[in-house]
């Protein structure tokens, strides 16, 4: 195995510099992973606003019963009622709804006839359509039991308030707490391809280099050790490269997440990150027959995985991001791997509905790591065949 002993040793001479974006990513990770969320409020607390309530009705037990019903979801406030006063009280948030009974609701709600109340509130509020159903949701009510049934006031009510009282139950799946830890984790793995990038393209342009050097190829054409084994060893050096650089980006999550990496979302993010490391390698070794220098392998490895990153939403999330620029990063495997990153955060079960977008996005990312390696292998036939 010289040829894979000396993929290592061109690897260890330039370790430093390979170090520099583990250690730069590693960092990045604990930072995002110590990031403080304690102060964010999991629970909710209903927060009943301030309404007047103004009844030209009277006498109605059908209107106090509404007027009831309000009072255990709102604040009433007692305003003069005149318009000057209402609309001060409007302007100046002492009040955000009014509503008005007109004489003769009653009588119409019981009788089915069209009923209408005066409301005012501030535009466009989310308080104003929520009273607006809190107030259509009793109406209804109402409307049902009378064309249905035929009640004395005293039982209409009593069914009325019976049935208004009911409530259902609200659970969350995913609290607040963890939702933020799926997103930081997802965050994670994203900074983890432009590290897998970096790395890999500097450490296979590093060793495509020296070996592809006239010279030397030259004089490995001479040697006892067949192209074909030789070849065989090369394959199996990056490949090596390729899983170390992916185990050593990987390992910290074991460190930051513990037993999450061995659940079924965890399992996910590492399959989707060590398929996109086979890109990754793909295009690495795409470069490094390309390239002839240190200068080109290093502006190579800033730029490509820096615009790739910044364009997929590896830094910018891709919500952020125009539709041209997510049309012209589809075209990298970086965006389908984020793409998978950012599923795999929210998914909630595990079915094959919900798991067919993910292995989509990983094959195309597999796909593209055999188009870019069948192009490499092309040129490296060519470059043969014309030296």
């Amino acid at each position: 195995m010289v040829v894979y002993k000396a993929f290592f040793k061109i690897i260890l001479k330039n370790l430093a510099q390979l170090m520099i974006y583990i250690v730069v990513f590693v960092s990045l990770a604990i930072g995002l992973a110590n990031t403080n969320f304690s102060n964010q409020n999991t629970s909710f607390t209903e927060t009943k606003v301030n309404i007047a309530f103004i009844n030209y009705d009277d006498s109605s037990r059908i209107v106090e019963g509404l007027r009831e019903y309000l009072s255990r979801n709102t604040n009433i406030v007692t305003i003069q009622d005149d318009s000057k006063s209402l609309q001060d009280a409007l302007f100046f948030r002492e009040v955000e709804y009014i509503v008005r009974v007109p004489k003769g609701f009653s009588e119409d709600l019981i009788k089915g006839n069209e009923v209408q109340l005066e409301k005012s509130s501030v535009p466009a509020s989310a308080t104003g359509i929520h009273l607006d159903n809190l107030i259509n949701k009793y109406i209804n009510t109402v409307r049902i039991y009378t064309t249905n049934m035929n009640l004395s006031e005293e039982q209409l009510l009593s069914y009325v308030n019976n049935d208004l009282e009911q409530k259902t139950e609200v659970r969350l799946n995913n609290s607040l707490e963890e939702i933020i830890k799926n997103t930081r984790r997802a965050y994670y793995f994203n900074y983890m391809s432009y590290a897998i990038f970096s790395v890999l393209i500097l450490g296979v342009c590093t060793v495509m280099i020296v070996f592809n050097n006239s010279d030397l190829r030259r004089r490995n054409l001479c040697s006892p050790v067949r192209l074909k084994y030789m070849n065989f060893q090369m394959v199996l050096g990056n490949l090596s490269f390729a899983v170390l650089t992916w185990f050593v980006t990987t390992f910290t999550s074991f460190i930051l997440y513990g037993s999450f990496m061995f659940t079924p979302k965890g399992l996910l993010f590492l399959l989707n990150s060590f398929i996109f490391t086979l890109a990754a390698l793909s295009i690495s070794y795409l470069i490094g027959n390309v390239i002839k220098n240190r200068n080109a392998m290093s502006a190579a490895a800033n730029v490509f995985s820096l615009e790739t990153s910044f364009i997929s939403g590896v830094f910018v999330p891709q919500v952020l991001l125009g539709k041209t620029v997510l049309k012209i990063s589809s075209f990298t495997p970086n965006y389908w791997y984020v793409k998978s990153n950012n599923i795999i955060s929210t998914l909630e079960s595990y079915s094959l509905e919900s798991l067919t977008p993910v292995f989509i996005n990983m094959l195309i990312v597999m796909g593209f790591a055999v188009a870019v390696l069948s192009v490499a292998l092309v040129m490296i036939k060519q470059n043969r065949m014309s030296s």
